[in-house]
């Protein structure tokens, strides 16, 4: 292959008369037309069951809300994630793991302090396969004392580690900032909770809370929608309990206010964390809102990633996305920074916010959001993955697969105006507060200079 019989880029992308005209943008829409079912089963388990036969496999998410006002319930349900699947009277972990790979097949599971989440795979013809180990589990899980002593030893390593991670150590400084005692706050378990944990404890909270009343689950694949619920039924007809799985108290509403500096001795970076009250999904300006969020800092063509990061080299990544626990939504910023810029980051953070509400985005600028918020939902919907991770998102909420076949004409809808109007209403400096983690002795003086800064006890 030479120069003389292939053309060169420029050379494809130019005429006789001149460049060639880049086409236009397509329409972006998600997909509107899938079959499926959204329904509720005798024992209360709210099912979403969509058809999207693109490859030969399926996808199940199963959402349970997990929440608990006892100190040692995040030690306890981290312990109950990790031995949930080690065996059941039917089977023991090894058999679980080999039919699981007969069917190509893998199940996981994970805790937060607002739910329990299991997550499955498999070709499409093995899920009753599938099905059937969910059903054993969730009815069956045995909790060996072996198996919960294993984990936990395992566990109490990890979270030693964890907790010396400068990301683990911002995010708790923040929740703890934002919402106090609140239950949320608890993300991750000390190690000297997870020593407590008795297998009597880890089965009895399966018995309380592992309940189908209030939980969804979402399947996307190659399925007929209307023959799994159908399956769904009878596989799942012994998972029962009294009462409701337990919802989340609601998160306090976050007011504006001063940044809390936490000293962490020695640190080299700093982490910077801000947070604002926006609105849910279920409101009619979350549209507006979206695109004026990507404006501002949600893609790395916002404003906040050209001053911060390309104009002043200040981070290497900046980014501002929102937060959904429950009925509530906030927006947050995220910096890492080098220890001797944070403070100017910080000052150019704040006005950004100010800035995007005095200077409101150009017209290019919200198209440029709206084309990328489209585009961004289209792609994370368009495989089984993806759209079982967006449904099952939505699920708190009570949303589903219609809420995201509509959502690109709702995001091209937004005009001008209404970026605007979001920036003052929820992008003010004022609405703002979060937390800045790094050294006292580099930080302490600038960030008392800039104000609106009070210091906290280290970490």
């Amino acid at each position: 292959m030479t120069s003389s019989t292939h053309r060169t880029a420029e050379e494809i992308g130019r005429t006789a008369r001149g460049p060639r005209p880049v086409p236009e943008l397509g329409e972006q829409r998600a997909a509107a037309d899938l079959s499926h079912v959204d329904t509720v089963l005798a024992n209360g388990l709210r099912v979403l069951a969509v058809r999207k036969a693109t490859v030969p496999l399926v996808e199940v998410r199963l959402w349970i809300p997990f929440a608990g006002d006892d100190e040692l319930h995040p030690a306890t349900a981290e312990v109950l994630a990790e031995t949930l699947l080690t065996g059941t009277a039917k089977r023991d972990r090894v058999a679980i793991d080999t039919e699981l790979a007969l069917i190509g097949g893998e199940i996981g599971v994970g805790v937060d302090p607002e739910r329990l989440s299991i997550s499955g795979n498999a070709l499409a013809s093995g899920l009753p396969t599938l099905l059937d180990v969910f059903a054993d589990t969730l009815t069956g899980a045995s909790y060996v004392d072996t198996e919960v002593a294993r984990e936990s030893e395992r566990l109490v390593e990890r979270l030693a580690v964890a907790r010396t991670q400068p990301r683990t150590i911002a995010r708790e400084a923040l929740q703890k900032h934002r919402y106090g005692s609140h239950p949320a706050t608890r993300e991750v378990p000390h190690a000297e909770d997870i020593v407590k944990v008795t297998p009597e404890g880890v089965r009895a909270l399966h018995t309380a809370s592992v309940l189908p009343r209030g939980a969804t689950m979402v399947i996307v694949g190659d399925i007929d929608p209307d023959k799994v619920i159908g399956d769904l039924e009878r596989v799942l007809g012994g998972w029962a309990g009294d009462g409701s799985a337990k919802v989340l108290a609601p998160l306090p509403e976050l007011a504006g206010g001063d940044v809390l500096f936490v000293p962490r001795p020695g640190a080299v970076q700093s982490q910077i964390r801000l947070s604002a009250q926006t609105v849910p999904r279920t409101d009619p300006r979350y549209a507006a809102l979206q695109v004026t969020n990507f404006v501002f800092g949600g893609y790395f063509s916002s404003r906040l990633v050209e001053n911060i990061r390309e104009d002043k080299g200040y981070t290497y990544g900046a980014h501002s996305g929102f937060e959904f626990t429950g009925s509530s939504a906030v927006v947050n910023v995220d910096a890492d920074t080098a220890s001797d810029v944070t403070a100017a980051a910080l000052l150019e953070t704040r006005y950004e916010f100010g800035r995007l509400g005095l200077v409101p985005p150009t017209e290019s600028e919200v198209e440029s959001a709206r084309q990328y918020a489209i585009g961004s939902l289209v792609t994370s919907t368009a495989s089984q993955t993806g759209l079982a991770g967006q449904l099952t998102a939505l699920a708190s909420t009570g949303l589903g697969f219609d809420w995201v076949a509509a959502h690109p004409e709702r995001l091209a809808a937004v005009t001008v105006d209404d970026v605007a109007q979001a920036a003052l209403d929820f992008f003010a400096p004022g609405r703002f507060t979060g937390v800045v983690v790094g050294d006292a002795e580099l930080l302490g003086p600038k960030l008392t200079a800039l104000g609106g800064v009070t210091v906290g006890e280290p970490s």
